[in-house]
């Protein structure tokens, strides 16, 4: 699957429609609408068309845009249907289904001379090369003998950079060296000489030390970072190292009547070299192309391979496994095999010719005439032969074509190895080679390319009707799409359908246990596929539609998806854990000895946003389109007067936003309540931080024309992340300052503004500030929190996201998102003693008690603090919440008789969304309402949704 995460490959959408992608989607199946599809797909530069699996290729004349590293990345991994049709989309499906099934493939590129056979074979070795690596250049240097290493050169894998990039020199189950000998010998048999299989040497081994030539920069141009590396590539290639210097780093311009000379960078430098090496050996892959064109008999290979067409082999499958089916008729081009290749009764061409040179005088003179009288004697009355006066003509599936005689025998013969025996001739050499051939395909799972050629002016965008008709009357397209269309579009072997779709039911994953073929039934009726959609043979299914197969192959991409999905979700999950348990660390390491914690915030989660700006577009305006948000609150300002105004604090890498709401004054949205940006504070322009050292939410933001008085439940999260990110971008640290008396300057506003204000902390009473404005100075009294040396303890689960407040802010919940705990004034805080603060003290005598091993009976709340029970500070690892969940379920009375529904009672509002982590929990979306059944002291309330009742961590609601 290719998933960098969810990674969908379909283009439709935005890709031109011309005509049909898949002829068998024809609304009427004859040659005319045939041809007229493949010329309006040909005119709109679509060279490449589908009928069912087989592509239809046409010889544009032309490069085409659709060849880039772009298309190989598209076309990998994709489903033919996902993608418009391209070669790279079959040579992609052979590929994987030899590496999936391990499963011998094969092409069968079939096509006049002229109709692209040669380029689309180039662009299927160029795809497979490019998405699986190696090549003969590897070959060359396992196999080299000693003398040729010394004359090429030739180093280990690893010396050349055009092989070492990958760092993979062997493949299982390929012997380079063996390769390379019988490559050597297929260039002799083809009748390459020797002089040119060294040229041939020497190219690819040019090429390799070419790759080596690296460049530096001087000046703004590129140089050749180690001229000894240019002579060895010069050598092989027969030309002067400086030339080639010269040609790797400058450019030459030929304007009107005058020449310039432009000199390279280093970047443009390579670029140059690796052009010429792939240029150099697109070239030696051309020539050893032509030249095997040229040494065999394309036509009679091609008579042979298409013994097994597609039309054959596919109804002959269904026979053998029993499919129940109706014979499509086609023309069998046995008959035309049958007349060159026969041995006897009659002879065929072959044997005829065989005869002939094995009889002939050394120059062979009146062998060409003979060999006429012989054929027009032996098979003269076939069907499909007619002979002239200069030589004959076959009439075979692509119509007639004509041999002249003259030479031929001469020809034959010179290719003649002589034996003790009867001369071995060059027709019995290709016929046994033809016959290995089809031996080798019908081992292999075969694919097939059509190509047509559409002119013979070898202009782009010249169609010549009477040439297209008539090769898709001899290419036998209206047959494809008929045996397509009536037969079925995917077979498979059991055992390989199951180890591609087991995946989708339990029953089959891992593996099925039981017999092949009810483990296939089981996969085709668990996604409900109608019966008339596929046959049981004997040994395979058949998927009768195109779309049946999509749906199996898109359930399948789905279950990955989601396996995928689910692991990528755990793993962001434990690495979001790591790095917040280490940022809630770090934030404490600012508070460390300078400032009091409180009880029920020192183990929250880091949450960033608690104002959800994805949603709220109001707030977004002011910020860049893609401004990232490090942290969102809802927070309390004081003016002058220490009167409190509500502002929306965001800081963003870009700086420290304030927005408040007023009223519009005039327009046609007068009298609407709108938000607006009250301050910006640029990082350069913040030149500290003030806290108190008591456990209160107050800090001052120290900026160069006036200070900010605010109040935040999440200031210790806030100052964390702006002390990085000033750090970031000033390059010193922030000054963060703590003491009881702040001082802090006011905005300039009218006659007589400006100035500064003073606020005193001073030791109260309880966890809640008390507030007390007195002139130019603000009194504020809070009781002691948790010592200054208190850490927050680790921790594997969410906590609540709660700190404390004061009892004049209002309903600070849904506004700012901080959880709402009960604020009841302990009794004893001077007692209070927290985790890991031991380095003023001795370790405890004794370890914390397991969680859950202590079930006392509930008491009443009032009585607990009353006991002086501080069991609720022993935080364990599920962090304050979890501790009083635990007790609260661990100390719930047995279940009572549901009461009846009251008509009336509390409700509450959802201000987050919470989902039920067990059993006995339910869960809520924000702003869904329910009924609130009852509050405990814990945290832990019970409550009513959808007719279902559990419980639910209170700080996510608020009362209505």
């Amino acid at each position: 699957m290719k998933n960098t995460g969810a990674k969908y490959h379909w283009q439709s959408q935005n890709v031109k429609q011309s005509g049909v992608d898949d002829m068998v989607l024809l609304s009427k199946i004859t040659e005319d609408a045939i041809v007229d599809n493949l010329k309006k797909r040909y005119m709109d530069d679509y060279i490449f068309t589908y009928i069912g699996p087989v592509l239809i290729s046409i010889n544009p004349f032309k490069q085409m845009p659709y060849f880039t590293d772009r298309e190989v990345e598209l076309y990998q991994g994709a489903a033919q249907y996902e993608n418009p049709p391209h070669i790279y989309a079959l040579s992609d499906y052979m590929y994987r289904n030899m590496m999936i099934d391990a499963e011998n493939q094969c092409v069968i590129i079939s096509g006049e001379s002229g109709a692209g056979k040669t380029v689309a074979a180039k662009y299927i070795m160029g795809y497979i090369s490019k998405v699986s690596g190696g090549g003969s250049k590897v070959q060359m240097i396992e196999g080299a003998n000693t003398q040729q290493k010394q004359d090429l050169g030739i180093m280990t894998p690893d010396y050349y950079y055009y092989l070492n990039q990958s760092g993979t020199y062997k493949v299982d189950g390929t012997n380079d060296s063996k390769d390379f000998q019988e490559t050597m010998e297929a260039m002799q048999v083809i009748g390459i000489p020797g002089d040119i299989q060294a040229q041939v040497l020497q190219i690819v081994a040019g090429i390799l030390h070419l790759g080596n030539i690296s460049f530096i920069e001087a000046g703004n141009y590129g140089q050749v970072e180690s001229t000894d590396l240019l002579a060895f590539p010069a050598y092989l290639l027969g030309i002067d190292p400086n030339r080639l210097q010269d040609k790797l780093i400058s450019r030459k311009w030929d304007g009107k009547g005058e020449s310039i000379k432009v000199t390279l960078n280093q970047e443009q430098a390579t670029y140059t070299r690796d052009a010429l090496a792939k240029a150099l050996y697109a070239r030696l892959f051309d020539y050893l192309v032509e030249a095997v064109n040229k040494n065999s008999a394309p036509e009679y290979l091609t008579f042979m391979a298409l013994r097994y067409s597609r039309k054959t082999a596919e109804q002959e499958e269904y026979v053998q496994e029993g499919i129940k089916w109706t014979p499509i008729e086609y023309f069998n081009n046995k008959i035309v095999c049958d007349l060159i290749e026969n041995k006897l009764n009659p002879p065929g061409i072959m044997s005829v010719l065989d005869d002939v040179c094995a009889t002939m005088h050394a120059k062979g003179e009146g062998a060409d005439g003979t060999l006429l009288q012989k054929l027009q004697a032996a098979v003269g009355t076939h069907e499909h032969f007619n002979s002239w006066n200069y030589g004959f003509v076959v009439h075979h599936y692509a119509g007639k074509v004509s041999y002249d005689i003259k030479g031929f025998s001469a020809n034959i013969t010179s290719s003649v190895a002589y034996k003790k025996s009867r001369p071995t001739t060059a027709s019995s050499k290709i016929k046994k080679q033809a016959n290995d051939l089809v031996s080798t395909l019908m081992k292999c799972t075969p694919h097939y390319i059509r190509c047509i050629k559409p002119n013979e002016t070898k202009r782009p965008k010249d169609w010549e009707e009477s040439r297209g008709r008539h090769q898709v009357e001899y290419l036998g397209l209206r047959e494809n799409i008929r045996v397509r269309r009536a037969g079925f579009a995917y077979r498979r072997p059991f055992n390989k359908f199951l180890m591609r779709y087991a995946i989708l039911t339990a029953e089959t994953w891992p593996c099925w246990r039981g017999p092949e073929q009810q483990g296939v039934l089981h996969l085709l009726r668990s996604v409900n596929m109608d019966t008339d959609q596929y046959q049981m043979g004997r040994n395979k299914v058949f998927v009768k539609n195109p779309e049946s197969l999509f749906l199996l192959e898109e359930m399948r991409e789905r279950k990955f998806d989601t396996f995928a999905r689910i692991i990528q979700k755990s793993w962001r999950r434990c690495i979001a854990r790591k790095k917040y348990e280490q940022m809630r660390e770090e934030a404490s390491d600012i508070l460390y000895n300078s400032k009091e914690r409180r009880r029920n915030s020192i183990n929250r989660n880091f949450v960033g946003d608690y104002l959800g700006l994805e949603q709220r577009p109001e707030l977004r305006q002011f910020l860049a389109k893609r401004e990232r948000i490090d942290f969102a609150d809802s927070v309390n300002k004081y003016d002058r007067r220490f009167k409190s105004i509500k502002r929306d604090l965001i800081l963003t890498p870009k700086g420290i936003y304030l927005i408040g709401l007023e009223k519009v004054k005039k327009g046609p949205e007068k009298g609407q309540i709108k938000e607006v940006l009250k301050r910006k504070l640029e990082f350069g322009s913040i030149s500290g931080v003030s806290l108190s050292t008591r456990q209160d939410d107050f800090f001052i933001l120290h900026e160069a024309q006036y200070d900010s008085l605010l109040e935040s439940n999440f200031k210790t999260e806030f100052l964390s992340l702006l002390a990085k990110r000033y750090e970031d971008i000033n390059k010193r640290k922030l000054t963060i300052s703590f003491t009881d008396r702040l001082e802090f300057r006011v905005k300039k506003e009218g006659w007589g503004g400006g100035g500064s204000r003073m606020v005193v902390f001073l030791r109260g009473q309880g966890d809640l500030a008390q507030i007390k404005p007195g002139g130019k100075t603000l009194t504020i009294t809070v009781g002691d929190g948790l010592p200054k040396s208190s850490k927050p303890t680790r921790k594997g689960a969410p906590q609540s996201r709660g700190g404390g407040g004061r009892n004049n802010v209002g309903n600070r919940g849904h506004q700012n998102g901080a959880a709402k705990f009960s604020r009841a004034p302990q009794s004893q805080p001077s007692e209070i003693t927290y985790s890991a603060p031991n380095k003023h003290g001795r370790p405890p005598s004794t370890a914390p008690p397991k969680l859950g091993s202590q079930r006392a009976p509930r008491v009443p709340v009032h009585n607990q603090n009353n006991q002086g029970n501080m069991d609720f500070l022993n935080v364990p690892d599920q962090g304050m919440s979890g501790k009083q969940r635990k007790r609260s379920i661990s100390q719930r009375p047995p279940p009572a008789p549901k009461p009846q529904l009251r008509p009336q009672g509390p409700r509450c509002r959802a201000i987050y969304q919470y989902i039920g982590q067990d059993t006995d929990e339910i869960s809520f979306d924000v702003n869904e309402v329910f009924d609130l059944v009852k509050e405990d002291s814990s945290g832990w309330w019970t409550g009513r949704h959808q007719g279902r009742e559990g419980l639910f961590p209170g700080n996510y609601v608020e009362k209505i």
